[in-house]
């Protein structure tokens, strides 16, 4: 406190100008390129590579296409139904996962833990193949569920709500459990509350995976009905020409729930990188 106190004596200090001086550069870098997509979400083909910000004749012709002409908001529904329901189940799955495995004493826990944790040790690009010749298999090809059933669970969630469940104090779940409250509701009520934090962040942290996912998409769709948002803007791009102001249009609107969800939220997203980096 008294560090701080002094920080706010000398506003102008050296220190605290070559720190904001950096920080303010990194935010001018990393902003760069999203400024420059909405900017170019406005011009025609022929003045992409115009580097100014505003075009000399901005135009809606994009957008008024984009929805008009294409399938994007099709795409976009894909996308909002994959990373919406892959969400909601790597919450309930995972956490019951960590759960069991933080709280309950059984031979082999530490057998699946690691099996688990082997998992976040396998390159994605050498899941692709299992993944594809099951959803084969499964008739699973070309449908909502072929789409979202690799990331219905994950190991990287279950290990995150392991290490916040194992900070929740025991005595909470046996008093739970002397008042004769069955082991589903001292998950549900007891448990769960307290690990509020991690499941923000993991919700976090899927939604955005599962919207901007285009490997799996890709591979295992081939109708265009079914095609998420990074494999629809894709379409746009062919072998010898690209229409880069649909792809920038494209991206500047999917980008804007993306963009919602991190200001509204990144306080969970930052609490929960330090907390499951400190658990860790």
């Amino acid at each position: 406190m008294t560090k701080i106190k002094e920080v706010m004596k000398h506003p102008t200090s050296p220190k605290k100008i070559i720190i904001w001086t950096i920080l303010f550069i990194g935010a001018v870098l990393m902003m760069t390129p999203i400024i420059f997509m909405f900017s170019a979400s406005f011009k025609y083909n022929d003045q992409i590579y115009d580097l100014a910000l505003i075009s000399s004749e901005p135009t809606l012709s994009n957008y008024i296409y984009l929805f008009g002409n294409t399938e994007f908001l099709r795409w976009f529904l894909n996308s909002a139904i994959v990373a919406i329901v892959t969400t909601l189940s790597v919450l309930i799955f995972d956490s019951m996962v960590g759960y069991a495995l933080a709280k309950y004493d059984f031979k082999g826990r530490k057998i699946v833990f690691f099996l688990i944790l082997s998992t976040l040790m396998i390159p994605t690009e050498m899941l692709v193949i299992p993944w594809y010749i099951l959803a084969r298999d499964l008739g699973l090809l070309n449908s909502y569920l072929g789409l979202m059933f690799p990331g219905l669970m994950t190991g990287f969630g279950v290990f995150l709500m392991k290490q916040f469940f194992e900070s929740v104090p025991d005595d909470y779940l046996d008093a739970a459990r002397v008042d004769g409250v069955s082991e589903f509701r001292i998950y549900t009520d007891v448990a769960l509350p307290m690990v509020v934090p991690a499941l923000s962040a993991l919700a976090i942290f899927t939604f955005l995976g599962n919207w901007t996912a285009f490997l799996w998409p890709l591979i295992v769709t081939s109708e265009a009905a079914l095609y998420t948002v990074p494999v629809g803007l894709a379409s746009f791009s062919g072998e010898f020409t690209s229409e880069w102001e649909m792809i920038m249009t494209g991206a500047a609107v999917a980008t804007i729930p993306t963009l919602i969800v991190f200001l509204a939220l990144q306080r969970y997203i930052i609490r929960g990188v330090i907390l499951g980096g400190l658990k860790g």
